[in-house]
């Protein structure tokens, strides 16, 4: 099952490409790397070097050390190295970015790439703060790109069948209680590089801890189901159960989202025994409960509890790259789960929640 699986092998099989062959006469999307000290970037790179529509054409980051490192293991030619972003772009010439920063460094990627009329994706979440969030925005209306962020979970069989039953099919009735846990045994307790383990732990870098790192999954979902709707309030508690292991940052959260008719609740964990992306949706008249990519549960009006074995997602939508490749061509816009107007409000539930573990209190989204 998913949940014994490893954080590693879980990406590598989300990123394992759909397909390699591009449309006849149509050539690689040329795609850029910014950044290597986000721990996802060696599956991304395996997963894009493994086919024939996309050709890495520069790699990015500031670290010189780092960056020979990973040019090395991944056989990057040394002309395609650059510890200058500036650089890369124009002297590349991407269609698109793929950013591998900490998160605290998103707005300098998008000013840069937007600037230049180049798509983004990011690794999650979006930003440090709703001023950051804005400052993606505002960058992305300027040069008229696409910006979008990549989450594991939004290639996950079982969630395009949650939105098949819960939202096309309505078969649950309206969506009372969501809940979502996402979390594993903890950065340093799972060996990450040390340049990722780096910036998780710090609070600039990160925004905060596990309330950053995991919370945004459950944030992101749950806007997604509630069709984009901002919340009325937030609550959250944080607490420091390993505080030398990070004493600058949570590493347990829990999150309430107050909805107008529904209630979100975001369970977020470096301290769990095993590794878990779980999804419950409750409505009026059923549930469906995503454990992973492909398990699921359901029961509806006529049918008791029972699993179901979800389709394929669309080629489009089976990994990242896929999707980054249908985007970057115009050929399709960010899916709900990626979509800029989804991470803005997945920021403000982010920022919201730090808030209110701060004061403890709830606070209230200015509507």
């Amino acid at each position: 099952m998913l949940r014994s699986m490893s954080l590693v092998v879980v990406l590598l099989a989300l990123l394992a490409p759909s397909s390699t062959q591009q449309p006849p006469g149509e050539p690689p999307l040329r795609l850029a790397i910014a950044g290597l000290v986000h721990g996802h970037v060696s599956g991304f790179l395996r997963g894009a070097q493994g086919r024939t529509d996309v050709q890495i054409v520069g790699v990015y980051d500031p670290d010189a050390a780092l960056l020979k490192q990973y040019g090395d293991r991944y056989k990057i030619p040394d002309a395609a190295r650059f510890t200058d972003l500036t650089a890369l772009l124009d002297r590349t010439k991407p269609e698109a970015v793929a950013s591998f920063t900490n998160t605290y460094d998103h707005p300098a990627v998008v000013e840069a790439a937007a600037a230049r009329h180049i798509h983004v994706m990011m690794e999650k979440p979006l930003a440090v703060s709703n001023a950051d969030a804005q400052r993606i925005k505002r960058a992305a209306d300027r040069g008229g790109v696409e910006v979008f962020v990549n989450y594991e979970t939004t290639w996950y069989p079982s969630h395009g069948a949650i939105w098949s039953i819960v939202k096309e099919r309505k078969a649950a009735g309206e969506i009372r209680k969501m809940v979502v846990m996402d979390g594993h045994q903890g950065p340093k307790a799972i060996n990450v590089q040390p340049e990722f383990f780096a910036w998780l732990s710090d609070p600039v870098k990160n925004g905060a801890g596990a309330l950053y790192d995991f919370g945004c999954y459950g944030a992101n979902l749950m806007t997604w189901l509630m069709d984009n709707q901002r919340p009325l309030a937030v609550t959250a508690v944080t607490q420091h159960f390993q505080p030398a292991v990070y004493p600058r940052v949570d590493d347990e959260a829990t999150v309430l989202v107050e909805y107008p008719n529904a209630q979100g609740i975001i369970q977020a964990s470096w301290n769990w025994p095993a590794s878990r992306k779980d999804l419950e949706v409750y409505g009026e008249k059923g549930y469906a409960i995503a454990t992973g990519g492909s398990g699921l549960r359901v029961l509806l009006p006529n049918e008791p509890d029972h699993v179901v074995t979800p389709e394929p997602r669309a080629a489009d939508e089976r990994d990242s790259i896929a999707h980054l490749l249908a985007v970057a061509r115009g050929k399709r816009k960010p899916n709900g789960l990626s979509s800029l107007e989804n991470n803005l409000v997945v920021t403000e539930i982010l920022d919201a929640a730090r808030e209110s573990a701060r004061t403890h209190q709830r606070v209230a989204l200015k509507r």
